[in-house]
């Protein structure tokens, strides 16, 4: 692949240059974006992450589709897009790179689709995250206040509590597990620093618990550093969970996330929890309200906080069934794809109260942005995530901080790719402490969103 460098003077773009030819590939061994920026304040990086459970409404990432070639999945289609057309085009706008929105708007307009279809969101957003991160040093300041200049949000800064991935079913694993993502939250702890303390800890013991009962050979680990023991069935995991939680000494510090991904296993308008069984009895399939029924009785029974994706991404009246009948976070992905026109629909239809953050979904720096904000502005929670496809690019975890939407969720703490952006956060935290006397906030169970009631971070 080659890497596109754009040429700085005074803060406007004048010419490119490509590098040599060179290619680097995401988390999962696939080919994937990057692009090289530079300024006279020197060279700025972004690498563009990728998802493998993707809801059809996300924006288009454009791959080669040659088989013969990374199996279908280079990106040298993406990449000559911004050599040949993104870069050519924004030579002589008279943009600066400071202007991040007037950069964003004119990649949407030069791609001209609803889905950045014809130039690739993989493209666009690695020249927006480029622009981003040269912006913010060509004004001296870390990413996350020049990120917060753009979304206009003022300090103090508050840290994520930041949610583990722990276990894994679904797409991520080739367990019988129909439900994607289990995680701990650390709600109870009172920094990042604890927070990382308590989740690491709480991760161990889960690796002992599992490895006691399933063998060794259940502790191997998934894209996002989870486990994927073989268990029945999520109620087994929730078992696994809490009983990690115990023996680690934080009952009452920590809180469950869900991930259900349900648009994976949704057949003919039910859901088949036996979806991997390619031989599963169609009898047992079972209708949104069942489903509905069977979060409602975990919910009771576990310290559940926030449930992701509970139904498919179209399934629009068993969402606003199961947020009438809830006091906890119910958040869109699939559903929403941090697109605003989605998101619109979903606050008409009170089908969730909580948006699933991921930049490579809309594709832009600035509509990311718009999309936090919309939902905020509703009361919903708002959780920046990674994507199971990563790079050690931890704009995210800058993201989160600027935006003070209080919760990320970027796999477990394991695996560079995912701790990088942990370790990006303890960063932040001891720049924060070191500018204000060694008091930063730790949003806690402050930043989910609980029914009808708005996240206490967002209340005025």
């Amino acid at each position: 692949m080659r890497i596109i460098i754009l040429l700085f003077e005074d803060d406007q773009i004048l010419t490119f240059s490509p590098s040599v030819e060179k290619q680097i590939f995401d988390s999962r061994g696939n080919p994937t974006v990057e692009v090289d920026l530079w300024t006279q304040k020197g060279r700025f990086r972004a690498a563009v992450p990728s998802g493998a459970s993707t809801g059809i409404h996300e924006a288009v990432e454009l791959r080669d589709g040659v088989k013969t070639e990374y199996v279908g999945k280079g990106v040298s289609k993406a990449v000559a897009n911004v050599n040949d057309i993104i870069a050519p085009g924004l030579i002589g706008t008279g943009i600066t790179v400071t202007q991040q929105k007037e950069i964003d708007d004119y990649l949407i307009k030069l791609d001209g689709t609803p889905n950045k279809g014809k130039l690739g969101a993989n493209a666009i957003l690695g020249v927006s995250m480029a622009v981003a991160e040269a912006a913010a040093g060509e004004k001296g300041v870390p990413l996350y206040q020049h990120l917060a200049d753009l979304a206009g949000v003022k300090a103090p800064f508050v840290l994520p509590t930041p949610c583990f991935n722990v276990i894994n079913g679904g797409s991520h694993a080739g367990n019988k597990l129909a439900f994607q993502e289990f995680m701990l939250c650390p709600t109870g702890a009172t920094s990042f620093t604890e927070a990382m303390k308590i989740g690491t800890e709480t991760y161990h013991t889960l690796k002992k618990v599992i490895n006691a009962k399933y063998g060794i050979d259940a502790t191997n680990v998934g894209d996002e550093g989870g486990f994927a023991p073989n268990v029945s069935g999520a109620e087994e995991s929730l078992d696994l969970l809490t009983e990690a939680i115990k023996k680690a000494g934080y009952e009452g510090k920590i809180h469950i996330a869900l991930d259900v991904a349900s648009s994976e296993f949704y057949k003919d308008g039910k859901y088949d929890l036996d979806f991997k069984n390619p031989n599963s009895d169609p009898s047992k399939w079972i209708t949104g309200k069942e489903l509905a029924d069977i979060y409602l009785g975990y919910i009771k029974k576990y310290p559940i906080i926030s449930v992701e994706d509970p139904f498919d991404q179209d399934d629009w009246e068993a969402w606003s069934h199961l947020v009438k009948e809830v006091k906890i976070q119910i958040v869109g992905d699939d559903l929403t794809v941090t697109n605003p026109l989605r998101i619109k629909t979903a606050i008409e239809k009170k089908a969730c109260n909580g948006l699933l953050l991921k930049v490579n979904q809309i594709g832009t720096i600035s509509e990311s942005i718009q999309a936090a904000q919309l939902c905020q502005g509703d009361g919903w929670g708002v959780m920046v995530s990674h994507r199971s496809g990563e790079t050690e690019n931890t704009l995210i975890a800058d993201l989160v901080v600027a935006l003070g939407t209080g919760q990320i969720k970027t796999g477990a703490p394991a695996r560079s790719e995912r701790v990088a952006k942990y370790n990006q956060l303890l960063r932040i935290e001891e720049e924060l402490q070191a500018a204000n006397k060694g008091v930063v906030k730790y949003a806690g169970a402050e930043g989910f969103s609980a029914g009808t009631t708005a996240p206490g971070l967002h209340k005025k």
